[in-house]
């Protein structure tokens, strides 16, 4: 079966990207795949796999390679005689922007190009930490408490301390800050702020568990991978996440109570449903007090958390089965041809 990796992006997180594709060249052992690169200026380009590593988009020589235009139901490239169009579908696999926040799925959905990701609804909800908030409220899916601050604000936080910032649409832990003293909030609220104008900020709970479950739609409803604990150290920074990101090898199951695991998958249902259909995403939950919290949803996770599947290319196959369709209304001029009849032209 064919599949595109798209990757790269406009985005904070675009090199991440990149090795979210190198990684799943690996992984993704049961598919024939292709490669579709979006640069930070919005230009695609077809990636021979042969030569897929970070130093071809590090050093610029992917410009060299096939660039693609858009097309109704793929992307094209010119040849010397002809034109090809790919035409297979797309695993979406941009973190951050372009890719988590709607651009890339509207863009899919507009050339009726099948692919793996989030739909633009679930892409604005789960993109904007303020918004997966909303929606988990609105679920009854628990969330810590929280309060929102914008750069144009007075620095007003009414949260003790300790308590962790935020960028508000921003993923990998990029410009996330623990604050513990009073004369430590200005410096790290102009981090946060330097990637988005908007934030969050939480109590940060000491020593809190974190666990990781992974799921999509299959033959028999939500399929669930293991739940992990992710191994962190005061909190899952970036450099950590960022070494997850290549990760190919199965991890451990966390040791956990059969109910904790069943309250995790069931709040991971209830956000994923009517939703997130078409994506495999990754929920990250706090456990306090043998309570779970939702953290985070991640709707393009890093290497599409290959890690917490015990088969990867089942599960990628399973789930490009049941890719929902946009429906297309056929405009028919009914009411116009109406009007022109009435006025008799």
């Amino acid at each position: 079966m064919e599949l595109a990796i798209l990757f790269g992006g406009a985005s904070f997180e675009h090199e991440i990207s990149i090795i979210s594709a190198v990684t799943l060249k690996e992984k993704l052992t049961g598919f024939d795949l292709h490669y579709i690169f979006c640069d930070q200026d919005h230009h695609f380009y077809l990636i021979d796999a042969d030569k897929m590593n970070a130093k071809l988009f590090a050093s610029g020589e992917y410009k060299k390679m096939p660039e693609l235009t858009l097309a109704m139901a793929g992307l094209s490239y010119k040849k010397r005689f002809s034109t090809v169009t790919l035409s297979m579908p797309i695993l979406n696999l941009i973190h951050g922007a372009d890719g988590e926040d709607g651009t890339i799925a509207a863009m899919l959905d507009f050339y009726k190009i099948a692919y793996i990701g989030p739909r633009p609804a679930a892409s604005v909800l789960s993109y904007d930490k303020r918004y997966t908030k909303w929606l988990a409220e609105s679920l009854g899916v628990k969330t810590v408490a929280y309060e929102m601050l914008s750069a144009k604000e007075v620095r007003d936080i009414t949260t003790p301390l300790p308590f962790i910032i935020k960028p508000a649409r921003l993923g990998s832990s990029i410009g996330v800050s623990v604050v513990r003293d009073e004369n430590e909030i200005d410096y790290a609220l102009d981090v946060a702020f330097e990637f988005d104008e908007s934030v969050i900020i939480e109590p940060f709970i000491e020593g809190v568990k974190e666990f990781n479950l992974a799921g999509y739609r299959g033959n028999d409803g939500i399929v669930f991978s293991i739940v992990e604990e992710p191994q962190k150290n005061e909190f899952l920074d970036f450099e950590k996440k960022y070494l997850d990101f290549s990760r190919t090898a199965s991890v451990n199951e966390a040791d956990l109570d059969e109910l904790v695991v069943n309250r995790m998958r069931h709040a991971f249902e209830r956000v994923y449903k009517g939703l997130f259909e078409g994506a495999l995403i990754r929920c990250d939950f706090f456990l306090i007090n043998d309570e779970v919290y939702l953290n985070e949803v991640n709707p393009v996770p890093g290497s599409m958390a290959n890690y917490l599947f015990v088969d990867f290319n089942k599960a990628i196959g399973e789930l490009l089965k049941h890719l929902p369709l946009k429906k297309m209304p056929r405009v028919d001029y009914r009411y116009i041809h109406s009007i022109n009849a009435a006025k008799g032209k």
